[in-house]
């Protein structure tokens, strides 16, 4: 009974990570590219800046991690750790956010080139490169509705090249603007890659992973590509620059590094959001709700910064939602088949339970015969 009781409160737990995760994710899908979109629109040019935002909040994760050392302390006495994460783990880690950097700059590139509402159908094509590598990385299984997601939401992206200059923002050459279109899909390929690596890691790691550990290696993900977009500034002279940028900034001097801040904590939600779900389900859900949350962001960036809607927008955002919708109805659909599954099997094991003691009772009884 007790056992039982700790799988359900664990359950429990974890179901409340991964609804908190969710929102953090949401916040970050959609308030990072319209923040940094700001940025740029109103006299901001600095991609290696922007892209070093994108992880530059990573001190924040301290907050947590100090929290949970403090309950641990609280409970376990002076002894425990403050942090678990080993040599193989944060090797790994490290890695991966390098790679996060380069995916970092690549982004920022793209919003900087593209309206919000562009390169967020774009970045919806993410989902299908988060499924291939999330196949040939963890062997995630495909289904007939995921696939059909995948094939979809490409389509919705390759849709959007069709006319390039319809949404070209003004002042911007046609090369700037394919350039930012490539870059683009090429971060959507990056870190569709770089989500099913998160979790081949936690997989490979020899030591049990536990959700205080994975804000550590986010930690350690996030100081490495602020560390390789912290030398793309320093190559780009970006430091030197900000002040001078500040002044002329369109909106004010203040309100520049209010942006700035304001954008390096609400990309932070994003990734404790995103490795949140990976830790509780799987990367090719966090992928899916990336990609389900981008609409929204579209819709937000033509509400506030007036962006063109054009048909090829609309038929980019039909087939998209057709193809979240065509992903969650295959996994309610087989997660249905699966609870059945596992159903019938505990079912069987009762049959061979109930057999092996039937075989048993009538030995017993005849032994009992023989006792005078």
């Amino acid at each position: 009974m007790e056992a039982s009781h700790e799988e359900k409160r664990n359950a429990s737990l974890k179901r409340a990570l991964l609804i908190l995760s969710c929102v953090l994710l949401s916040i970050g899908t959609c308030g990072g590219p319209l923040i940094m979109r700001l940025y740029f629109i109103h006299g901001g040019k600095r991609v290696w800046l922007s892209s070093w935002l994108e992880t530059g909040g990573w001190p924040i994760i301290f907050i947590p991690i100090a929290l949970a050392y403090y309950h641990r302390r609280t409970t376990e006495g002076p002894s425990t750790k403050l942090f678990f994460i080993k040599l193989p783990l944060f090797i790994a880690s490290a890695v991966i956010g390098l790679i996060t950097g380069l995916d970092d700059y690549l982004y920022a590139y793209g919003v900087a080139r593209l309206p919000v509402s562009t390169s967020s159908l774009i970045i919806a094509a993410q989902l299908a490169f988060t499924a291939l590598f999330a196949f040939l990385l963890v062997k995630q299984k495909f289904t007939s509705y995921s696939t059909n997601a995948v094939v979809l939401l490409t389509i919705g992206a390759a849709v959007l090249g069709l006319n390039t200059s319809a949404d070209r923002p003004k002042g911007e050459s046609d090369k700037e603007y394919i350039a930012g279109f490539f870059m683009t899909v090429a971060a959507a390929a990056l870190y569709g890659f770089v989500l099913p690596l998160v979790e081949l890691t936690y997989k490979k790691a020899k030591q049990t992973i536990t959700y205080a550990l994975v804000l550590e290696i986010q930690m350690v993900m996030c100081l490495f590509a602020t560390i390789f977009c912290t030398v793309g500034m320093l190559i780009n002279n970006d430091f030197k620059v900000i002040p001078r940028e500040a002044r002329n900034f369109g909106l004010g001097e203040g309100t520049y590094y209010v942006v700035l801040v304001l954008s390096a904590i609400v990309w932070q939600t994003f990734f404790l959001g995103a490795i949140g779900i990976i830790f509780c389900a799987s990367s090719l859900l966090s992928g899916i709700v990336i990609a389900v949350l981008l609409p929204i962001t579209e819709i937000l960036a033509v509400i506030f910064y007036h962006e063109k809607f054009q048909a090829e927008k609309g038929v980019a955002l039909a087939l998209s939602l057709w193809g979240f919708v065509s992903y969650f109805y295959g996994e309610i659909k087989y997660s249905k088949q699966r609870e059945n599954e596992k159903k019938k099997e505990k079912e069987k094991e009762k049959e061979k339970e109930i057999e092996i003691e039937t075989k048993d009772t009538p030995e017993t009884a005849d032994v009992s015969q023989l006792d005078p």
